[in-house]
């Protein structure tokens, strides 16, 4: 993955999660204070239902006793007559209020509980719940719940007294109350500050100011209490989630908005720090490929190696170490031609020292002496043989130094092997020689080149053996091509130089020579199309392969 997209990457990462953590803690708190300020509005709601309905209790039994302690009044529910009763109603009603007339409504019913008399309002009951374990045996109030019909009601029962022989008697009841209904329901959410109320009864619903609750809304519930003291039913004061859900929702869109502007600001940012990042890393990874291709001469631009930060300065010290390395490879390279002009001069006077001695001697010889025909020719051909032998050796090394090559010829392996051994008879008369190469095996070579090939060969298997030894040739078909082995049984080859035994000037445990036959040899191998190779032998020697096609 580029550098680029990492940085971005890291910050997208990074801004994303600060905001979603962010945005976690402060929905959380969100969510936390709107519960408890709905906790709290809930019980706020209560309270003021509570004191709402006591104020209306209270109103509503301060008429009705009232109204009992009239002496008129009292006197026409002394008399039991309904009639007279019902005569004095419209008088009795103009001491009620015109509030309560429109919200309450107000009746005088038996000690049985029938309706006698309706003071107030329009009551839909015609029978009340006076039954003897509800009303006292004392002249004070009671007040609760009633559900008749599926309706709930509040009501306040006022008894009234009266003194006869036989003690205190009731000759009536004062019924004060109002229908709980979806208006009056209206009128408590008003009155409390917007919270929701449910009067819910066992089989439904008396009053609601909504249609359902929802899971997530504050909520507290009370029980509804009868005359009797016992439950009718149950009210739910509701504070709805849904305004603080919405607010959540809100914040949650700006949060969102807020993490967009700020991961696009953290982008571009990144982006343009990614680039005085990237770009001084990326020039920098190209001249360092560069400097691995030997390229020595590319540079850092100065655009970047002229800044003042970090990575300028690691751009600047980087040209100055290739402006080094560039002056020490000239230098080296110098050097290096110089070193192989003398080692190449060495080697040559190395090789042509026995052919040139081989000449001198026999040219003082004729010279010096009165010889025999015979002894004359032999040293003749001795220096013919030598003469030729360092042309020979002249013109390989200056065709190899421009590339050229000489005219190939079909030629049997056993003449070229022959040919090293008998190069090397006087020098490895403690050597035993092993040929063993069928006379039918041929390849089309360069003569001269080639038996080149096995006198260097064959001459490095006689000089790493001073004691004496078996050095074995053998030749045999391989496939399309002919290969060639050559072992001797020296101490084999160093670990050391086995990578580098085919490069020039590799010379390592040689008396004599600088280390050039091999290269030059494997050089006139692969013109030819071949291989070679070497391996150790066990438990002791070297073995060199060599593969020739028979084409």
């Amino acid at each position: 993955m580029p550098l680029r997209w990492k940085i971005w990457l890291s910050a997208f990462g990074i801004v994303t999660a600060l905001f979603g953590v962010a945005g976690w803690m402060l929905q959380r708190h969100a969510v936390e204070t709107a519960t408890r300020s709905l906790d709290e509005e809930v019980k706020a709601g209560f309270q003021a239902y509570e004191s709402v309905l006591k104020a209306r209790q209270e109103m509503i039994g301060s008429a009705a006793l009232l109204l009992s302690s009239l002496p008129n009044v009292r006197a026409a529910f002394g008399t039991g007559d309904p009639a007279t009763i019902r005569d004095s109603a419209s008088e009795m009603s103009n001491y009620l209020s015109p509030t309560l007339k429109q919200s309450t409504f107000l009746v005088v019913a038996d000690p049985r509980g029938n309706s006698i008399a309706v003071l107030a309002g329009q009551p839909k009951l015609t029978r009340y719940p006076v039954e003897p374990a509800v009303v006292p045996s004392a002249p004070r109030q009671i007040s609760g719940y009633h559900v008749h019909e599926g309706m709930l009601y509040q009501l306040v029962l006022t008894p009234i007294f009266v003194d006869s022989a036989r003690g205190t008697a009731l000759i009536s009841i004062l019924v004060a109350g109002y229908p709980v209904t979806n208006t009056f329901a209206d009128t408590l959410k008003q009155t409390t500050g917007g919270s929701d109320f449910v009067f819910q009864g066992p089989n439904g619903r008396f009053a609601a100011t909504l249609d359902r609750i929802a899971d997530d809304d504050a909520r507290l519930e009370r029980e509804l209490i009868g005359l009797d003291g016992e439950a009718v039913g149950k009210l739910c004061i509701v504070r709805s989630f849904g305004v603080a859900g919405n607010r959540i929702t809100q914040l949650r869109q700006e949060l969102l908005l807020i993490w967009a502007a700020a991961l696009i600001l953290s982008l571009l940012l990144s982006y343009v720090l990614s680039n005085r990042i990237v770009q001084p890393i990326s020039a920098l990874d190209t001249a360092a490929a560069e400097l691995g291709k030997q390229h020595l001469e590319h540079r850092v631009p100065n655009a970047i190696a002229g800044q003042k930060d970090e990575l300028g300065r690691l751009a600047s010290a980087f040209n100055q170490m290739a402006g080094s390395l560039e002056n020490a490879q000239r230098e080296l390279i110098r050097q290096e031609r110089i070193s192989t002009v003398g080692r190449l001069a060495s080697s040559i006077v190395h090789d042509l020292r026995n052919p040139l001695a081989a000449i001198y001697s026999g040219a003082e010889m004729m010279i010096d002496g009165d010889l025999p025909p015979a002894h004359t020719k032999r040293l003749a051909d001795n220096i013919y043989k030598a003469s030729r032998r360092i042309l020979e050796m002249l013109q390989e090394l200056l065709d190899a130094s421009k590339g050229k090559h000489g005219e190939r010829e079909t030629c049997k392996i056993v003449e070229l092997v022959q040919a090293a051994v008998q190069a090397q008879e006087e020098a490895a008369s403690h050597v035993e020689f092993k040929v063993e190469v069928p006379e039918a095996l041929e390849a089309n070579v360069e003569r001269a080149r080639m038996e080149r090939v096995f006198v260097n060969l064959v001459a490095n298997a006689v000089e790493v053996m001073p004691n004496g030894g078996q050095i074995e040739i053998r030749a045999a078909k391989n496939g399309a091509g002919v290969l060639i082995t050559i072992a001797d049984q020296g101490p084999g080859i160093a670990k050391e130089i086995m990578d580098q035994l085919f490069q020039p000037f590799t010379s390592f445990g040689k008396r004599n020579g600088l280390g050039l036959g091999l290269a030059l040899s494997r050089e006139t191998i692969h013109d030819h199309g071949g291989e070679i190779w070497a391996t150790n032998a066990q438990p002791r020697g070297a073995v060199f392969h060599i593969k020739l096609p028979v084409g």
